[in-house]
């Protein structure tokens, strides 16, 4: 069996018996692959059957002179999940990656907003483009509602349950949940749709809530630029991308004593220990405040 073929049968696998979004298939795909380019650099022949265990740690060990132990991690996971396939469907009967061990990663924890910065990301948006207000609504969304950046470029019209202060979320692996949505933003929205229904849809894109210019749903790569060049404008000098609101989202959420199980549910975690991660968070900015403004601190 050829990587192309082995690879085509553990997408289907991951899509219709896993469950797995778009996303998450391709960054599985994505990692197989370096492994298969790799291979094909060798003299003899490696293919998904045949390859041993030796010629994967060899791999592995380039691999920790590239790239950074959080992302060698997760290679070695998505390569792990491939052989795994191919052993339950019974295209091998070893596991050449059983023993492959992940290296020890410090356990680090994403940046957040202050309520302020949140408030400076946005004010930071340029206000004069024709997709200003457009700009200002999806800031609020991503922050007001926690949604990944994905969840919220394939947010429908259909989705939104203003009457009833929800919207409808498509998570990974197309899980519905529902999620409170503030009534500032929902003003917002509204104000949004009066807009957008002056501008050509393409087709097929009807019912996609935010569009470009060309009347298509939005790209994450889109989304992306708009929260940098927001940081840039309201000079926050942290590391920020798309997914810093969802972060701040939850972080505030729990500083301000939500129930975890409910911040579970809103964020989409399918495990409660993904969500508990915004407790010790949480417990930092104490300790932090503790050390600069306790006198008793340093």
């Amino acid at each position: 069996m050829q990587w192309t073929k082995a690879l085509e049968s553990y997408s289907f696998y991951l899509q219709l018996e896993q469950g797995k979004s778009k996303n998450t298939i391709d960054g599985y795909q994505f990692d197989v692959r370096r492994l298969a380019r790799y291979c094909e650099t060798l003299n003899k022949k490696n293919l998904p059957l045949t390859i041993d265990t030796e010629t994967i740690k060899e791999f592995v060990y380039l691999l920790s002179k590239e790239v950074q132990p959080p992302t060698q991690s997760r290679i070695i996971s998505g390569i792990k999940g491939f052989f795994l396939y191919l052993q339950l469907e019974g295209y091998r009967k070893d596991n050449p990656t059983q023993l492959l061990e992940s290296p020890k990663t410090r356990k680090t924890y994403p940046d957040t907003l202050s309520t302020s910065e949140v408030d400076a990301l946005i004010d930071g948006l340029d206000k004069k483009g024709a997709f200003a207000f457009r700009n200002h609504c999806i800031l609020e969304l991503l922050y007001s509602c926690g949604l990944r950046v994905s969840e919220l470029t394939h947010l429908r019209c259909s989705d939104l349950f203003f009457e009833q202060g929800l919207i409808k979320v498509r998570g990974k692996g197309d899980k519905l949940r529902w999620v409170p949505i503030a009534e500032e933003t929902t003003k917002l929205i509204h104000s949004y749709l009066d807009k957008r229904m002056v501008r050509k849809c393409a087709k097929g894109h009807e019912d996609i809530l935010f569009l470009n210019n060309r009347g298509k749903e939005l790209t994450r790569a889109m989304i992306f630029t708009l929260v940098k060049k927001a940081a840039v404008r309201a000079d926050i000098k942290k590391n920020i991308s798309p997914h810093t609101l969802r972060h701040s989202f939850a972080t505030h959420l729990v500083e301000n004593g939500a129930d975890i199980q409910l911040v579970q549910h809103m964020m989409g975690h399918a495990s409660i220990t993904t969500t508990e991660r915004y407790i010790h968070m949480s417990q930092q900015h104490l300790k932090d405040a503790i050390t600069r403004f306790h006198p008793r601190g340093n």
